[in-house]
């Protein structure tokens, strides 16, 4: 028998959108809730990303299909009363209520977190946004790029010769879906042990913020202010930096990792420089700061003899962390990914679609993808039926354009 996941029999209505807030969902999801997306009954815009023509025009977008994955759809056009009153009656028995409109919205619309925890008081109510449902910014919009800029994610992203470059994935969207999902959990656990719900308060700013606590801590105890040093680590040391590697076809690049005294050590064993552990340019990590450049000569010398890869290779093993520049393609076919089944496949209309699932493992009932994304509204008679609607109800709800 299939164990039960931590969230089997939790019940979720889902309004959010774009990629933050059903990132969240998603996580929940994986583990086991029952995530009713509710949407527009032509489906959110995030379905049509124009970065794949045959896919958007499915309406499953990759980047929306990505965090869609063991949902329900229900199609509703909320503008109509008649859907407002169907959010009403299916919130009776709900866990958990997820939006991502702007401060407000919810509210004019009638199912904001006053209408609704007054039908269920034991009802979790999360809210995301740019800038939280306080503070004098709590009505702008708040998108990916806006708060990496913003935040100081960018400030020291990039080198210091070009200026700031944003991240090459949506890391504020995604890093704020994982607090949020991690606050409704943290919610749905609380509520054990009080029963009651509570209104959940997720900002992409401040979550932004908490991942950014050391650089933050750096600055308000030690006033270190902090600029674009590129490939180097945040520990600043000169073997902690991206290095050319290889020469001719095998030309490209290596990121080492070298943090302590042994690793250094190691370093320059496999790279059969030991002379440079008693060079006093190099004896200690002030030293090699002070000389990076020579320093970089030494090591780029070395690394040019053989390719990034092959170095990977012997650089571990001998003890020295270190990672060549792998894209996307390659790295879900690694070894270590395919033994941990971090990409999952699961069956749709439209051939076997192949996804990353859960970022971590349970020792039982943990997170899966055994449903592939829904199509627009294609669980809306389901969910209407679970909730006490007769075929014939649902057959005017269509025929008015409720559903």
């Amino acid at each position: 028998m299939t164990e039960a996941r931590p969230f089997t029999g939790v019940k979720i209505l889902d309004f959010t959108q774009v990629l933050a807030g059903p990132y969240a969902s998603f996580q929940l999801a994986l583990l086991g809730a029952d995530v009713i997306k509710v949407e527009r009954r032509e489906g959110e815009d995030m379905r049509r990303t124009p970065l794949n023509r045959e896919w958007a025009d499915r309406g499953m977008a990759p980047s929306w299909a990505a965090v869609n994955g063991n949902k329900r759809s229900l199609g509703l056009d909320l503008t109509k009363p008649e859907a407002i009153a169907i959010i009403k009656r299916l919130v009776l028995d709900a866990d958990v209520v997820m939006e991502n409109f702007r401060s407000g919205v919810m509210d004019k619309l009638g199912i904001g977190y006053a209408a609704l925890s007054a039908l269920n008081p034991r009802l979790i109510y999360a809210a995301i946004s740019g800038f939280g449902q306080t503070g004098p910014d709590r009505t702008e919009a708040g998108y990916d790029g806006r708060i990496q800029a913003m935040s100081g994610i960018m400030s020291i992203t990039g080198h210091a010769e070009t200026g700031p470059v944003r991240a090459g994935f949506a890391a504020c969207d995604m890093l704020s879906g994982m607090t949020a999902a991690f606050a409704v959990s943290s919610a749905l656990f609380q509520r054990t042990h009080t029963d009651r719900g509570q209104f959940v308060d997720v900002a992409m700013l401040d979550a932004t913020l908490s991942f950014l606590s050391p650089q933050v801590a750096d600055f308000t105890l030690a006033g270190h202010k902090q600029y674009q040093f590129g490939n180097q680590a945040v520990s600043r040391n000169a073997t902690a930096n991206l290095f050319a590697a290889g020469s001719g076809e095998t030309a490209g690049h290596i990121l080492l990792a070298v943090n302590n005294e042994k690793q250094f050590r190691a370093l320059m064993t496999i790279l059969d420089r030991q002379d440079v552990l008693t060079d006093p340019r190099f004896t200690d990590r002030f030293a090699r700061v002070a000389n990076k450049d020579a320093l970089r000569e030494i090591i780029e010398a070395v690394l040019a003899t053989d390719s990034p890869r092959s170095w990977e290779s012997r650089l571990n093993e001998a003890g020295a962390p270190a990672a060549s520049i792998w894209r996307i393609e390659e790295i879900i076919e690694h070894r270590q990914i395919a033994a941990r089944e971090v990409l999952q496949t699961v069956d749709s209309p439209h051939g076997p679609l192949r996804m990353v699932g859960s970022g971590f493992r349970l020792a039982h009932g943990g997170g899966r993808l055994d449903r592939a994304p829904p199509a627009i509204g294609a669980d809306t008679d389901a969910v209407l039926t679970e909730a006490g609607f007769g075929a014939a109800e649902i057959a005017a709800l269509r025929a008015n354009g409720v559903v």
